[in-house]
């Protein structure tokens, strides 16, 4: 079935239900001569007249007849299903699908939940927690949030969060036996703490700035681990030097069962971005979620000490 015939046929009921091709005409935005002029068309195609006329009125022939019992439900069903996209437009609901590491699912995706939930109740949020660079679309995925610089140039990204700032931290008791790094050169003599990137299937470098330029440090130790809080575990026990992201050990800054070393190498650096496929329509449920995590994280940038 062509587009016109169902253009054609929503017609027909229309003049059906006014039984004039002036009130029809007028419903359907277009002259009564050329409504009359496209239900003969559409007679002629099914081979049988639909409407008998007068000069005075216009009424469904049996045919027409036995033709809009067909019509009507179908109708209806349409109808109730453009409403329906209507509310859902006005009333985002349904399912967003997101995949993130675990430090932006704690530290931006866990605070806005609560808020979020009370102001769309009917979306549903599906958050898988992987350092897996997943093609979002194979994937399934309806974004995911990395740092900028991770993101695909097909896609879409929007910055969410803060600059972040990494620190090297280790416990008081791992310098009882040992003097703290003043140099990158003097990591090779000290046990780190390495964490296994499943992406990459190998430890994350560590990462510097000295005199401007990016400086990536691979560093070795007795334990590599693939998650943040067994990092910081080890770090507290006094396992060895831990590279992670600074609000996650400032409580333990402040406290003093951590201590900071080679700060100066540390300095802020793009946060995250929600990425997604380039579409013309962003679904309402996403659109939703992604100005709920920009509204929630519009926090000062981190100062470099």
């Amino acid at each position: 079935m062509k587009r016109h015939d169902l253009d054609d046929l929503a017609a027909f009921s229309i003049v059906a239900e006014e039984r004039s091709f002036t009130r029809a005409a007028a419903r359907l935005g277009i002259s009564a001569s050329g409504l009359s002029h496209m239900m003969r068309l559409l007679e002629d195609r099914l081979g049988v007249r639909l409407l008998a006329r007068t000069t005075r009125s216009v009424s469904t022939t049996d045919a027409g007849e036995r033709l809009l019992m067909t019509l009507r439900p179908a109708l209806e069903d349409i109808g109730r299903g453009l409403q329906a996209l209507g509310e859902w437009r006005e009333k985002p609901s349904g399912t967003v699908r997101i995949t993130t590491g675990k430090h932006a699912a704690l530290s931006l995706v866990a605070p806005m939940l609560p808020g979020f939930h009370r102001d769309y109740p009917d979306i549903k949020v599906e958050l898988i927690i992987s350092d897996r660079l997943d093609d979002i679309v194979a994937s399934r995925f309806d974004a995911g949030i990395r740092f900028g610089e991770r993101i695909d140039k097909d896609m879409i990204g929007v910055p969410i969060g803060p600059p972040l700032r990494a620190a090297i931290v280790a416990a008081p008791s791992y310098f009882a036996h040992r003097p703290p790094p003043l140099t990158l050169k003097d990591l090779i003599d000290h046990d780190c703490v390495n964490y296994h990137m499943s992406s990459a299937g190998a430890s994350y470098a560590w990462e510097f700035e000295v005199d401007g330029r990016d400086v990536d440090v691979r560093v070795n130790g007795s334990l590599v681990v693939n998650d943040l809080e067994m990092m910081l575990a080890a770090a507290l026990s006094g396992t060895g030097l831990v590279y992670l992201f600074e609000d996650v050990v400032e409580d333990h800054l402040r406290s003093g069962r951590l201590v900071r070393v080679l700060d100066e190498f540390c300095k802020p650096f793009a946060g995250y971005s929600i990425y997604y496929p380039s579409r013309r329509q962003m679904p309402p449920a996403l659109a939703a979620f992604v100005e709920a995590l920009r509204a929630n994280n519009r926090r000062p940038p981190v100062q470099a000490a």
